[in-house]
């Protein structure tokens, strides 16, 4: 007997999951505008009634796929704060850690998909904003210094920076400019 929509076990944890990544998938492929509720549907093997039980627009797919990739880079940063044994700065390394490692990517990360999205649409600008504000006062006595903040602002500056260039394509090597801001943070002043 043939497995259909009305006869297979419902995963829904699985569909869920497929529909996030379909969703990156389409965007690293095509920009924002290749984000349809039918192509990502196609994609993920659901119907178009399945992708709306998980997600009642399109705008709710796209903040729930920003959202996941906030989760990724907080499980990134962790990562690199377990690697670092200097506590002052240690989240400011780590965050511009892993933007220098998403941007050696190129067109091919999901954050250079979706960035332009986060520019111009309120509710992703609101997530990032969120997610920011929360891990700043998490990290408030370590990274809390005027030269931490430049840290972070200047690699926001490279990841911006990236997302204007004509020629997306080829990935620059920033690598010196990394080493900077990872000597900014290692100042010895709590002040600096």
């Amino acid at each position: 007997m043939t497995e259909s929509a009305y006869t297979r076990r419902k995963q829904p944890e699985l569909v869920r999951r497929a529909l996030l990544d379909q969703t990156a998938a389409l965007a690293v492929g095509g920009g924002p505008a290749a984000i349809t509720i039918q192509a990502v549907a196609d994609r993920a093997g659901v119907t178009k009634g399945g992708l709306l039980h998980h997600f009642a627009s399109k705008q709710a797919l796209v903040e729930a796929v920003f959202a996941d990739l906030l989760e990724k880079l907080d499980q990134e940063i962790d990562l690199y704060m377990a690697e670092d044994g200097e506590t002052r700065g240690r989240f400011t390394r780590a965050y511009v850690r892993a933007i220098f490692a998403d941007r050696k990517l190129g067109n091919s990360s999901p954050w250079a998909a979706l960035s332009v999205s986060m520019i111009s649409e309120p509710a992703l600008r609101q997530l990032w904003s969120q997610w920011l504000e929360r891990k700043l006062a998490e990290h408030r006595t370590t990274d809390d210094a005027p030269m931490l903040e430049i840290a972070r602002l200047a690699a926001d500056g490279v990841w911006l920076a990236d997302l204007l260039q004509e020629d997306r394509e080829t990935v620059r090597d920033l690598s010196h400019i990394e080493r900077q801001l990872l000597a900014l943070t290692s100042q010895t002043s709590p002040d600096a």
